[in-house]
């Protein structure tokens, strides 16, 4: 995929510095991403690892990935120390930026296990642990790291990792959910939604609208969007009458991002809005829509690559 690495005038690399970083950038930026939230931030990050790399003296580095993981590791932990205030001032609701997935740039995404590390609710679940619970995390779930290992990337003791892990876990499992549906029902959810959304067919989003579901929206301050969480069918309903109106010129279609189906609008090939689903066997329960531009930058290069001519 594009990329905006590597030669920005500040390091001179040593030869080969770049080819040998490529190999493992993928496992980088998925790494920051997973930490972050944020595929921008992700970028950023893993140009400084990168600049890093350049100065480092790679004969004293005996396992690159995991010097790589550890520099990366601990720059996140600095930004989120740091995004946390600038959350608490966020216009509206906050939600992690979305990544398009078909074309592995989050990695291999073959297993139920694979595409849950990477979803939507997942990621909103990860904001509520501090910045350390979730490093710890992250490593255990996503990358299998022992907890030696984690140990060793954040200079903690092993006993302190595992009682990290556990709080951590402890926290995300008591507010996921458990009753998900089969990947086919999963599928048919979203298609239905987005072709009643596509048709102004109001009837329609209700049948695959839960009872009490819920319509987060992600406008930033940038774009109009609902400042606060809308809450129980009948409000959603409500507020999707506005929409409705508001969005008549979007062509909307369902493309796989964070490792599940997901509604992308886009007008003039312009990306403007992603909607990721939390769904159970009595309908979509959740839909988190990201209208704001700053947060659709990454996707937005995505897309355009997808888009016939690109």
């Amino acid at each position: 995929m594009p990329s905006r690495l590597w030669h920005c005038g500040r390091v001179t690399p040593a030869p080969g510095t770049a080819e040998e970083f490529a190999s493992h950038r993928p496992r980088v930026f998925g790494l920051a991403y997973r930490l972050l939230g944020s595929a921008e931030d992700a970028e950023d990050t893993v140009q400084e690892v990168y600049l890093r790399w350049g100065k480092a003296d790679r004969a004293a580095i005996g396992h690159p990935g995991a010097w790589l993981a550890r520099v990366a590791t601990n720059l996140c932990l600095n930004r989120l120390t740091s995004a946390r205030a600038q959350r608490e001032r966020y216009v509206g609701s906050w939600l992690p930026e979305p990544v398009f997935t078909e074309d592995g740039t989050l990695g291999p995404m073959e297993s139920a296990e694979q595409r849950d590390a990477v979803s939507t609710a997942l990621l909103v679940l990860l904001e509520r642990l501090t910045p350390t619970e979730r490093a710890v995390y992250v490593l255990r779930e996503a990358f299998a790291y022992n907890h030696r290992d984690i140990a060793a990337v954040l200079d903690l003791s092993e006993a302190n990792c595992r009682q990290l892990y556990r709080r951590a876990v402890q926290h995300v499992a008591a507010a996921r959910t458990r009753f998900e549906p089969a990947p086919g029902r999963q599928r048919a959810l979203v298609e239905s939604f987005v072709a009643a959304a596509r048709e102004g067919d109001l009837a329609g989003l209700e049948r695959v609208l839960a009872d009490d579901a819920t319509w987060w929206s992600d406008g930033g301050g940038n774009v109009s969007a609902a400042l606060r969480p809308v809450v129980g069918r009948e409000k959603v309903m409500r507020f999707l009458g506005g929409v409705r109106r508001f969005a008549s010129g979007w062509a909307l279609t369902v493309a796989e991002v964070n490792g599940a189906p997901a509604l992308v609008a886009h007008a003039a090939q312009q990306l403007v809005a992603v909607a990721s689903f939390e769904l159970r066997d009595s309908g979509i329960a959740e839909v988190r829509v990201v209208m704001n531009p700053d947060k659709l930058v990454f996707a937005g290069r995505q897309f355009a690559a997808m888009s016939p001519g690109a």
